[in-house]
């Protein structure tokens, strides 16, 4: 099964603990490795976590286009892996593995493909 692991790590202006210590560079590199060499990782990417833009439709039609992200974000979405494992079980602990559950989370979601027929 696919899954999402979104890494979610505390915005700068959050009262959100952040006494952990952030993960480095090097720690993603690792992390990244071994998943890549487990052969579960299908795609990853840091995100910007400086600029964002939300685009919302209005049910009179009007489209609305705001830029972020904002203050009052408790976090931000600071980047992603795909990765495909067996289960839910597996997607927890690469999860777990991950350096930026440390600080922040990793929310892990369930990836639904889509077949027509």
């Amino acid at each position: 099964m696919k899954y999402l692991l979104l890494l979610n790590t505390p915005s700068p202006d959050s009262v959100e603990d952040q006494s952990a210590e952030a993960p480095t560079v090097e720690e993603f590199v690792t992390f990244t490795k071994a998943i890549s060499d487990a052969g579960v990782m299908l795609d990853s990417q840091a995100l910007d976590i400086s600029h964002a833009t939300t685009v919302r439709v209005r049910a009179d039609g009007e489209r609305v286009v705001t830029d972020g992200p904002f203050a009052e974000t408790r976090e931000i979405v600071g980047g992603y892996y795909l990765i495909d494992v067996p289960d839910l079980d597996a997607a927890l602990d690469w999860a777990a593995r991950c350096p930026g559950a440390r600080r922040g989370g990793v929310e892990v979601r369930t990836v639904w493909e889509w077949r027509e027929g």
